[in-house]
């Protein structure tokens, strides 16, 4: 199932036995565009304080209640690792989070999680006491917050900018950036995935693309009022660019 982001950001955090506070962000690494942890805004419980929370230990987002499960109680969050600053999160907390909540290691192995396709796959381990460890690799995560907005570049002009995110609910892979035409399409959004860019550009906060602007008119509408795209609309727009599906590849 694809799922916006923007529509889980602010959703109520509900651990196995309270209230923990409210979604504020997610952070996906830039190499493989997939979400790694959500930020969680403690508020009045751990004032002052964030969190990270894997994917592995979050629940399906329920969009009537506006909540998403999270499966720890609050003891094991409250004597977590404490996160020093937003951004960046170093690989040698990453290891020392991990390791204390016994969540997949996503950086070892073939797959998208590591040893597995999806954060899902194997079974939750009771906490472990944290331990200093050291590791080496650098962390390449971003703050979806912070790319919204971003300038997509299209090879002859602006195609627009970042609006949301959608993501394969599953893998937590970033299947499609929505992009708002605005600029020169007045009221459209159209959808462009990540693995189609060209080049990231941090610094100047611009993402180029290797498709000319005419190419992006023509493309799919996308209406967030309907919904995320089924897997028919999903055909459609990949062979409008020429791009072979993510499907085909199993992940």
């Amino acid at each position: 199932m694809i799922r916006s982001v923007r529509a889980m950001l602010h959703a109520d955090l509900r651990a196995l036995d309270g209230g923990i506070g409210r979604c504020q962000d997610f952070l996906f690494d830039d190499t493989s565009w997939t979400i790694r942890y959500m930020v969680a805004d403690t508020r009045k419980w751990l004032p002052g304080r964030k969190v990270l929370i894997s994917p592995s230990a979050l629940g399906d987002w329920d969009w009537q209640t506006d909540a998403i499960p999270v499966q720890l109680d609050r003891d094991a969050i409250e004597a977590c690792p404490p996160l020093t600053s937003d951004m960046p999160v170093s690989r040698q907390y990453e290891v020392a989070i991990a390791a204390y909540y016994q969540w997949p290691s996503y950086w070892m192995g073939p797959h998208l999680w590591g040893g597995a396709v999806t954060p899902l796959a194997g079974s939750m381990a009771p906490t472990q006491p944290m331990d200093t460890i050291e590791k080496p690799g650098e962390s390449n995560l971003r703050s979806v917050k912070e790319v919204s907005g971003y300038h997509v570049q299209a090879v002859d002009d602006t195609a627009g900018s970042v609006d949301d995110f959608l993501l394969q609910s599953d893998t937590w892979a970033i299947r499609y950036l929505v992009v708002d035409t605005c600029n020169w399409l007045p009221g459209r959004k159209v959808l462009i995935s990540p693995a189609w860019a060209d080049t990231i550009d941090w610094k100047r906060n611009r993402i180029t693309v290797g498709m000319d602007r005419k190419a992006i008119e023509a493309s799919p509408v996308y209406d967030p009022e309907h919904g995320p795209p089924s897997r028919d609309e999903e055909t459609v727009l990949h062979r409008h660019y020429d791009f072979k599906p993510y499907w085909w590849d199993g992940v």
